[in-house]
């Protein structure tokens, strides 16, 4: 049995990765606004986990309120650890849902899978899960690979997506050292863009090197704080080079229905740049996950 943490701890030593969620989860009305509090209140109780990181944990915090909201008891167990703790406690109903990442959770049960645009990986990870596991709908919001540039450099040369690389010269692409050997480094860049790139690697230090000048685009996860406290601009990716990777629900199908309506609210309102923002009042503004939570639902009207 898992260890339940206190209620909006955060983890904030661990780094955000990877992955996130890009298209909208939409949902019809405002299911938390119903009517008596007998019609709302749930006897069982839903039991939220989480990841070993503090983004996650913000997310599972966000769903917890919103089913606490909605009536429902909540039971928390948050940085639960990776997929081969929390995996099987979700097909056990020891836990009942926890936030995921679609292109990483696919990868997982699919190695070889070839899909990468959001809307293919949303639909064949619906498919490749296990009997007892299911997937709400998924979030507008990614923790994945981007590539992202300064705003100077966006405005000078008219970028918005990766799209229009093609025509811009000189440029100077920096990350971890693998990068240069990625399906998405230059080489694809180069077939599926049509963009020439050189390439610098520059590790812990792709960021700074960014702002400083030494490269002029960045490998960053989407959902990294630093976008918006260095006021990056990430460029949107049209022809899935990356693996999506949106947030997204996974939950034991034995419950799904019954708070289907709930998270999928949250993640129709959870975009890109909020998931960013949630992060910075995290690692910046040293707020608790519950507190961020808190505000969110609010700011969001489903509080």
């Amino acid at each position: 049995m898992f260890t339940a943490k206190n209620k909006g701890r955060l983890a904030l030593g661990a780094a955000a990765v990877g992955v996130a969620i890009a298209l909208s989860g939409c949902a019809t009305g405002d299911p938390l606004d119903s009517g008596s509090s007998d019609e709302n209140t749930n006897s069982d109780t839903i039991v939220v986990g989480s990841q070993a990181y503090y983004s996650n944990e913000i997310i599972a915090e966000i769903y917890s309120q919103a089913l606490e909201n909605a009536g429902f008891e909540v039971e928390r167990q948050f940085q639960i650890g990776q997929r081969d703790a929390y995996l099987p406690a979700l097909e056990s109903g020891e836990v009942d849902i926890i936030p995921e990442y679609t292109g990483n959770l696919l990868q997982f049960y699919s190695a070889d899978t070839t899909a990468t645009a959001s809307e293919d990986v949303y639909a064949e990870l619906a498919d490749a899960l296990p009997e007892g596991l299911t997937v709400l709908e998924q979030s507008s919001a990614t923790d994945q690979d981007s590539y992202n540039v300064t705003a100077d450099f966006a405005a000078a040369n008219s970028l918005t997506s990766l799209a229009d690389l093609a025509d811009v010269a000189d440029l100077k692409l920096g990350g971890n050292a693998e990068l240069e050997e990625r399906p998405y480094g230059p080489a694809g860049l180069k077939d599926v863009y049509g963009a020439t790139v050189g390439f610098t690697a520059t590790g812990d230090t792709t960021v700074a090197a960014l702002v400083e000048g030494t490269i002029n685009m960045a490998n960053v996860y989407s959902a990294d704080p630093r976008i918006q406290t260095e006021g990056l601009v990430t460029l949107t990716d049209p022809e899935g080079l990356f693996l999506a990777s949106n947030v997204v629900p996974l939950v034991n199908a034995d419950i799904a229905d019954s708070i289907a309506d709930v998270i999928n609210a949250v993640n129709a309102k959870l975009t890109p740049e909020g998931l960013v923002a949630l992060n910075v009042e995290s690692t910046v503004d040293k707020m608790s996950s519950d507190d961020i939570a808190t505000a969110w639902l609010s700011a969001n009207g489903l509080s």
